[in-house]
């Protein structure tokens, strides 16, 4: 609808964050930079979601592209402030809102689409002289069971918490850990050789919003370091695929520092 014409990469990282904003039937938005989330949140209007999204690594979402699920209005507008923004993806924009991105940020990419991302599409990467063609993994299983294997269960607040950072966690580059306060992310830790370096960097970008969050991991912990570093930074529960030969040892270093952790199988 506006703009400078899309570089491959705007392309990219609009559908990374599409995909990540469709997980959400409430209103959600999504920042994006070099196909990394930088901050996911929902809310109950974009606006507050967006300013949720922005304060889990305003650094690094300065020149990312932003997806939200619902019509883009003259308020989220306003909500942007200054930020440098790329682009931005939405179901739609007010008149309102079209003008004053068009008048004030004449380069910024405007794109509307209409339907969410829904997976029906196969997804195809290249290899060496061929391709790797595969169903996209939408999410857990229908009649997936969850697990709690610590000695203490997660709070209701708690699995508000881990149900939003479950989802979130798909989205980042493995290995993948998310951080989250209520229904936003606070740090994001992702495509890292290492889990436990991953974990370390959510927690870094987190600061002292990881006291009292919750957290998510897309693969299992190998060793319990990574719970030892989340106990130290103050979370209190986690959610991740368990699995490991030495998932003893990962819950007792969860029960040892009163986590409640759940695994998903």
């Amino acid at each position: 609808l506006g703009g400078k014409q899309l570089s491959y990469n705007n392309i990219l990282d609009l559908d990374a964050a599409w995909r990540a904003v469709s997980s959400y039937s409430e209103p959600a938005v999504v920042i994006v930079k070099h196909l990394t989330p930088t901050g996911i949140a929902r809310a109950k209007v974009l606006e507050e979601a967006f300013e949720r999204a922005l304060a889990s690594d305003p650094v690094s979402a300065f020149g990312g592209v932003i997806a939200v699920n619902r019509p883009v209005d003259e308020a989220f507008v306003n909500a942007l402030g200054s930020l440098f923004v790329e682009a931005i993806v939405a179901p739609g924009f007010s008149a309102g809102a079209q003008e004053m991105l068009l008048d004030k940020r004449r380069n910024c990419r405007l794109l509307q689409l209409s339907a969410s991302y829904d997976g029906v599409e196969v997804e195809v990467r290249s290899v060496h002289r061929g391709f790797l063609i595969q169903e996209v993994d939408m999410g857990d299983p229908e009649r997936t069971v969850f697990k709690t294997v610590t000695k203490r269960p997660p709070s209701p607040h708690e699995v508000e918490a881990l149900q939003f950072a479950w989802k979130a966690v798909q989205h980042v580059k493995s290995n993948a850990i998310v951080l989250a306060g209520g229904t936003a992310t606070v740090g994001v830790g992702g495509g890292l050789p290492s889990r436990v370096d991953a974990v370390k960097l959510a927690v870094s970008k987190a600061g002292e919003r990881a006291s009292g969050s919750v957290l998510a991991s897309d693969g299992f912990f190998p060793f319990a370091d990574g719970i030892e570093v989340a106990a130290a930074a103050g979370v209190t529960a986690i959610i991740q695929p368990g699995g490991s030969i030495r998932d003893s040892e990962v819950i007792e270093a969860a029960n040892k520092a009163n986590i409640a952790m759940i695994f998903t199988g």
